[in-house]
């Protein structure tokens, strides 16, 4: 009897272990394919609208700022489009790796694109922050020594950079590794075997802050020489009101990719601090699985980016930022109106 309802218990247990993680990967396919179909859907809409505003501009210095933007955007969208499918198909294959990708061809690929797609939105949002940084504060150099061709160039160095950091892994004979959630491909940053192992997630991670700073520092030169103009010439405003919009658009950026990828890249880049946990992982069990949970909500986090990316442009456009105005200004004068007969009818009474 009793080693009968042990084993009745056991299968009981069995069963809904099976359940749970059935169900967990239900939703996390749902989960993907809802994160795909916003993702594109956004940068739809958002390549849309910029696509619609540089046929309408006429100045370079706007016209190079939409070159990027809609750069930036059609980035995204093939993101979403290319690592959700690869998503789609692990969870479709129920992460058979060993069945579907024995020679780890799929896995190389899916980890080259995971680093492509994370490197370039960054690198492109720190290209537009210097840029709109040399066009506000050296406007006439902007004007007579940058040339469509030098942005156009600027860009394809944007995305060339991190196609060599995705593709070195390959080149150097240590190719992605399977994660321990079997969802995705990335750095082998699990016992890690030598140097390498450990160089070359501080490359991506190195490189993804240095253009989160130089986006941090360009973008606050710029708003501070933006208010100081403002400050001493009024009457110029109208003509700056397309920097005003621009530099909103790239704060608002700047904040997304701290946010997003901010915890991705530290975790990374804090590699004695992550061999350190390495080690007190493998000597504990139960800190693996937190280790990699924690991994790949941050993983998560970064995926973010490029759905709310588009939104900024959706967004923070001078149309909808005057209508933003317009509504605060009317709320404000009624506020107004309402204190001051507030007051007025107070004093009556008194």
């Amino acid at each position: 009897m009793l080693v009968n309802g042990s084993a009745g218990s056991l299968c009981r247990a069995e069963v809904r272990a099976h359940n749970t993680t059935c169900g967990s990967q239900e939703l996390s396919v749902k989960a993907s394919v809802i994160s795909m179909s916003v993702g594109i859907m956004s940068n739809g809409l958002a390549l849309f609208i910029l696509l619609k505003s540089y046929r309408r501009v006429h100045t370079k210095t706007r016209a190079s700022f939409l070159l990027f933007a809609s750069s930036l955007v059609i980035t995204d969208l093939l993101g979403h489009l290319i690592i959700g499918g690869f998503v789609l198909f692990v969870y479709s294959s129920q992460k058979e790796w060993d069945v579907f990708d024995p020679h780890r061809i799929l896995c190389s690929m899916f980890g080259a694109c995971m680093v492509f797609f994370g490197l370039s939105p960054l690198f492109l949002g720190s290209l537009m922050a210097v840029e709109r940084c040399i066009g506000v504060t050296r406007p006439l150099f902007h004007s007579t020594a940058v040339a469509a061709h030098h942005m156009r160039r600027l860009l394809g160095l944007s995305w060339l950079l991190p196609a060599l950091v995705a593709v070195l892994p390959v080149l150097l004979r240590r190719p992605y590794r399977v994660q321990s959630s079997r969802s995705w491909c990335f750095f082998h940053m699990e016992r890690p075997l030598d140097w390498l192992d450990v160089l070359l997630p501080l490359v991506f991670s190195g490189l993804g802050l240095l253009a989160l700073l130089l986006s941090i520092i360009c973008n606050t030169l710029t708003s501070c020489a933006l208010l100081q103009s403002r400050l001493k010439r009024r009457h110029l405003f109208r003509t700056t009101s397309y920097h005003l919009e621009m530099i909103c658009q790239l704060l608002a950026i700047m904040m997304v990719s701290c946010v997003c990828w901010g915890p991705l890249l530290v975790r990374q880049h804090c590699s004695t601090a992550f061999t350190v946990s390495l080690h007190i992982a493998l000597s504990h069990p139960g800190s693996i699985h937190r280790s990699t949970h924690s991994l790949l909500m941050t993983v998560r986090m970064a995926t973010w980016n490029q759905i709310l990316d588009p939104w900024v442009y959706i967004l923070l456009r001078k149309a909808v930022l005057r209508k933003l105005y317009m509504l605060v200004h009317t709320v404000w004068r009624v506020r107004s109106v309402e204190l001051r007969l507030w007051q007025s009818s107070c004093g009556v009474q008194d």
